[in-house]
């Protein structure tokens, strides 16, 4: 899921033109050894705090059918994680790279949820929201300075993404549809004996069910006609 959310990310910033303007979009970890290699305007895109979203916690199960309706397996309810990204611009020079940022800031402030053509994998199957939001860091993720300082890399502007995006639950698969009926023969212990006819379980009638099964005509006795209740008329 979380490589699905990257690459919509990229397809995102890609649609503001900064692919057309030769600025690459990378999910690096912005140190200043990376900083140092860098030699072309730049937008990274780093993830550095992954949290689950407990209320959004479901239960149950869920089925999965094919293409012509038939449960194929049972589905655990998808589990709501938030990524905070780390969005910071690197440019030869501020005015650059402030330029960059506010044109990410507006491509961002307009998004309130990545589009169904952005979306690929589980995340496009399950058909579900991934929202987007321009926040804090939230209440559990580490501030900015304190990341700038795990990463012993240069203070920057920087923006704090957040995505929520839904883990798919595990599938179990089940056992393909009933074509056929359940026929019980009874036989003695010797093999040369013949089997008795078989007999439809749930069913009145006895009866050798054939190589249809319960798909197979049968006849029906007929319903009895239904007694009205009160007096009887004189």
């Amino acid at each position: 899921m979380i490589h699905e959310v990257d690459e919509a990310l990229r397809a995102l910033l890609a649609g503001s033109g900064l692919e057309a303007s030769g600025v690459e979009v990378v999910f690096d970890a912005p140190t200043r050894e990376w900083a140092a290699r860098r030699n072309a305007p730049t937008v990274c895109v780093f993830l550095y705090h992954i949290q689950e979203d407990a209320t959004r916690r479901g239960s149950g199960t869920g089925e999965v059918h094919d293409a012509e309706g038939f449960v194929t397996a049972r589905r655990d309810p998808p589990r709501w994680f938030e990524l905070t990204y780390l969005v910071t611009a690197w440019a030869s020079r501020p005015q650059d790279e402030h330029r960059l940022l506010s044109q990410v800031l507006g491509m961002l402030v307009s998004t309130d949820a990545l589009s169904e053509q952005l979306l690929t994998g589980s995340l496009a199957e399950l058909g579900l929201t991934v929202s987007l939001e321009i926040a804090g860091s939230g209440p559990d993720a580490p501030p900015a300075s304190d990341v700038w300082s795990a990463l012993d890399g240069e203070l920057k502007p920087s923006l704090a993404v957040r995505v929520r995006a839904p883990l798919a639950g595990a599938a179990r698969p089940v056992g393909p549809p009933v074509t056929e009926g359940l026929v019980v023969r009874a036989g003695g212990l010797r093999s040369d004996e013949e089997p008795a006819p078989g007999r439809r379980l749930r069913y009145e009638e006895a009866g050798d069910a054939g190589a249809e099964g319960f798909a197979g005509p049968r006849e029906r006795p007929a319903v009895p006609a239904r007694r009205r209740r009160g007096r009887r008329q004189p």
